[in-house]
């Protein structure tokens, strides 16, 4: 499926739209609401404020598009993409985050996510990359796919030799959870997070938490 970066799309007619907007502030949910009807017009939303509740509406309903905060109750891991296509597999995904893009977007993306999106997009990139979407392509920003580039000519950095359940504890150590809140959040035994943590740190050339906290902050990695 090709990547389409930011150019011109024509109007496309779409039939009825169903779109959730899956996000735990209100105002964002309000926002986006608005922008998609002043856009679509033919479009049925839905909202959702936690990842339980995302769940609990596909249960009920089909959707053709879900904008997904990455950062909210029940969700903020990988394992978010694969639980919705588990009970809709043809269901696209935009991520709808405030999280650095040339950190996070590729990872969700390869986790089956059809596009990222910086909360901080103008409006009309944000119709473009639902409109992208829609269409069957995928969609990346002209951002990223520079940021790409750069680390296809550079040496990798430390945190891109990270595998992806590395990268997802190391985003839940930096943020305050302890070895077995890490265990029981992505339902793994305590040695094994133990493990990853150990190779985290060798990887990161840290020797403690507070170390890791502190590179992870100087480079703007989370």
């Amino acid at each position: 499926m090709p990547i389409i970066l930011l150019k011109f799309i024509p109007d496309i007619e779409f039939d009825m739209l169903r779109i959730l907007i899956a996000d735990d502030h209100s105002i964002v949910r309000l926002g986006t609401s608005l922008l998609l009807k002043d856009e679509f017009g033919n479009v049925e939303i839905s909202e959702a404020g936690n990842f339980d509740q995302v769940i609990a509406l596909l249960s009920d309903h089909q959707f053709d598009l879900i904008l997904l905060d990455i950062n909210m109750p029940g969700g903020d891991n990988l394992d978010m993409i694969p639980s919705i296509h588990l009970r809709d597999k043809n269901v696209k995904i935009l991520v709808f985050s405030s999280y650095d893009e040339s950190v996070f977007a590729m990872r969700y993306i390869q986790a089956g996510a059809s596009g990222y999106l910086g909360k901080d997009t103008e409006e009309e990139v944000v119709i473009h990359a639902v409109k992208t979407i829609l269409k069957g392509d995928k969609y990346i920003s002209e951002k990223l796919v520079q940021h790409q580039l750069s680390n296809f000519s550079n040496n990798k950095s430390e945190i891109a030799t990270l595998s992806d359940r590395e990268w997802e504890i190391l985003n839940l150590l930096v943020k305050g959870n302890s070895t077995s809140e890490i265990a029981n959040t992505l339902n793994l035994r305590l040695n094994t997070i133990s493990t990853y943590k150990v190779r985290i740190f060798q990887k990161m050339n840290v020797s403690n938490i507070v170390e890791l906290i502190e590179k992870v902050k100087l480079n703007k990695m989370i």
